[in-house]
C-alpha cells in the first residue's frame, strides 16, 4: 500500500491565505462602521419631529473619512451644512436656530437648535404677511372713505352740514388721493362747506406705538389716518381743499362718522401693494397697517390684541401652538416677539401649500442678488436668483427666512435665526453659505 506524507509548505500557504482573508474581512467591516458613524443620515420626519441626528453630527470631510461629494442628496447637503457650522466660530459665542425643510418630498432635511425660542427681526414679517394673506386674502383693498351728511344748496354751491374722512390706515394714501377727495366735493357743484371737516379714527384704538419698541428707534406712528408716514392727513387735506378753491367754514377736528352719512369717494390702494414693499424693503409702518387690517377681522376698533389672537389661531390650524412662542406685533420691531425656526418653516410650508397665498407671497419676497434687502447678497453663487427670503436685522440679532429650489428640482424652505452676534457681516456671510449649498 503506498504512503502519502502532507506538504508542509502547502499547509503554510493556506493558513496564510486564511489570516490575509479574515485581515480583509476586518478593515472592510472597520471601514463601513466608521462610515456609519460619520456621517447621520435623516430619514424623512414630519415637522412636529425634526431629524436630530443630522444637526449633530460632525461632517464627514473635517474627519477625512468620506468627501461630502460621494455621498448621495441629501445626506450630502446635510454633512457639507454641518461643516459650515462647524467652521463658522461666531458660532460659539451666539445662538442658531435652523431648520430646512424639503416641500417636494414634505420632510426635514436639517434642524439645529429649530425650537429655540428667538427674536426673529424682520422675518416676523413672513407670519403677518401669510396670516394677512390667509385671512384677507389676496384681491384684499386698503380704503379710504369721504362721507358727507347735511344738505347741498345748489343755489349757493354749499353744503350745509360735514365731511367725514374715514381712516383705512394706508401707508400709500398721499396727494393724488386727497386731490381726488377734493375733485369730488366740486363735482358735487360745491365749493362752500358750512360745517366741519371730521376725521374718523374709529378704524383702530388709540395707541400710536407698538409693544416692546425701544424709545429711541424710528418708529412708525401708528394712525389710522397716515399722510406721508404722519400723522396729519386732516391738516394736509385742508391745503388740498383750499387749493381747489373750496372754503370751509368750520373746524378740523375729530369725529366718527354716523351711519346715516352719504358716500362721496373712496380711494384704495391693494394688499398687493402694501406688501411688495413690506417686503423687499422691509417697511415697518406697511407690516404694522397689515398687523391693524387682520385685526380689523375681529371687528372695530382694531388693536393688537385682536392681530394677535388671528396668528394665533393660524399657528394652531398648522399645528404647532404648542411651540413656545410669543407674538408681540407686525413688523418685528419689538423686543417682546420670540418665535423658533420650526414656527417659521411652519409658516412658510403653510403659505406653500396654499397657492392664492403663495402666488401673493414668493413675487414680495427679496431675491438674492437681484433687488430688495438681498440685492447686495449672495451674488455668483448658486443662490444667485433662486433663493426668495425675508431678512430680519436688530442688534445683536440676524435672520433669514424663505424658499429655494435645490439643484435636483426640489422645492425647500428655510429659517436661519442668528442671535447674540457681535457681527451682523458674520451672520450674513454664514446664511449665504447655507443658502449657497441650499441651491448646489
Amino acid at each position: 500500500m503506498r504512503m502519502t506524507t502532507s506538504n508542509p509548505f502547502r499547509t503554510l500557504n493556506l493558513r496564510i491565505r486564511v489570516f490575509m482573508l479574515s485581515l480583509l474581512v476586518a478593515a472592510a467591516v472597520s471601514s463601513y462602521a466608521s462610515r456609519r458613524d460619520s456621517v447621520a443620515v435623516c430619514p424623512p420626519a414630519s415637522l412636529e419631529q425634526p431629524c436630530e441626528d443630522a444637526a449633530d453630527t460632525v461632517a464627514a470631510d473635517t474627519l477625512g473619512v468620506i468627501p461630502p461629494s460621494t455621498l448621495p442628496w441629501p445626506q450630502s447637503l446635510q454633512a457639507n451644512i454641518d461643516s459650515i457650522v462647524g467652521r463658522s466660530r461666531f458660532l460659539k459665542t451666539s445662538q442658531l436656530g435652523m431648520m430646512v425643510y424639503d416641500l417636494t418630498a414634505d420632510s426635514v432635511l436639517y434642524a439645529r437648535g429649530e425650537k429655540q425660542t428667538l427674536r426673529p427681526a424682520s422675518t416676523m414679517k413672513v407670519l403677518t404677511a401669510v396670516a394677512a394673506l390667509d385671512k384677507l386674502g389676496g384681491a384684499y383693498l386698503y380704503k379710504t372713505r369721504l362721507c358727507y351728511t347735511g344738505i347741498v344748496d345748489d343755489s349757493l354751491r354749499t353744503l350745509n352740514g360735514h365731511l367725514y374722512i374715514i381712516g383705512g390706515m394706508d401707508p400709500r394714501l398721499g396727494h393724488d388721493d386727497l386731490r381726488s377727495f377734493a375733485m369730488a366735493v366740486k363735482e358735487m357743484g360745491i365749493d362752500t362747506i358750512r360745517g366741519n371737516v371730521y376725521a374718523d379714527r374709529s378704524m383702530k384704538d388709540s395707541d400710536l406705538l407698538g409693544e416692546g419698541w425701544c424709545w429711541d428707534d424710528d418708529n412708525p406712528v401708528l394712525t389710522p389716518l397716515l399722510y406721508g408716514r404722519k400723522d396729519n392727513l386732516l391738516a394736509k387735506f385742508a391745503d388740498v381743499l383750499a387749493d381747489a378753491g373750496i372754503y370751509v367754514d368750520g373746524e378740523m377736528v375729530n369725529k366718527t362718522c354716523p351711519a346715516n352719512a352719504k358716500e362721496l369717494c373712496v380711494q384704495t390702494h391693494t394688499i398687493e401693494q402694501i406688501l411688495h414693499r413690506m417686503m423687499k424693503e422691509s417697511d415697518n409702518l406697511y407690516a404694522e397697517t397689515m398687523f391693524y387690517h387682520i385685526g380689523l377681522t375681529k371687528g372695530k376698533p382694531s388693536t393688537a390684541t385682536k392681530a394677535k389672537a388671528v396668528l394665533e389661531a393660524l399657528l394652531r390650524k398648522i399645528g404647532l401652538a404648542k411651540s413656545p412662542h410669543r407674538f408681540a406685533d407686525g413688523s418685528g420691531l419689538s423686543l417682546y416677539n420670540y418665535v423658533s425656526a420650526e414656527i417659521e418653516v411652519g409658516f412658510l410650508r403653510y403659505a406653500f401649500n396654499n397657492p392664492d397665498i403663495y402666488s401673493n407671497l414668493l413675487p414680495a419676497l427679496p431675491v438674492a442678488a437681484v433687488d430688495g434687502t438681498l440685492e447686495k447678497r449672495m451674488a455668483r453663487t448658486p443662490a444667485a436668483g433662486n433663493v426668495h427670503a425675508k431678512t430680519g436685522t436688530l442688534a445683536g440679532i440676524n435672520s433669514l427666512a424663505g424658499y429655494c429650489t435645490a439643484a435636483n428640482g426640489h422645492q425647500l424652505c428655510f429659517s436661519i435665526m442668528n442671535q447674540g452676534i457681535m457681527s451682523s457681516g458674520a451672520a450674513k456671510n454664514f446664511q449665504n453659505m447655507v443658502c449657497a449649498e441650499l441651491c448646489k
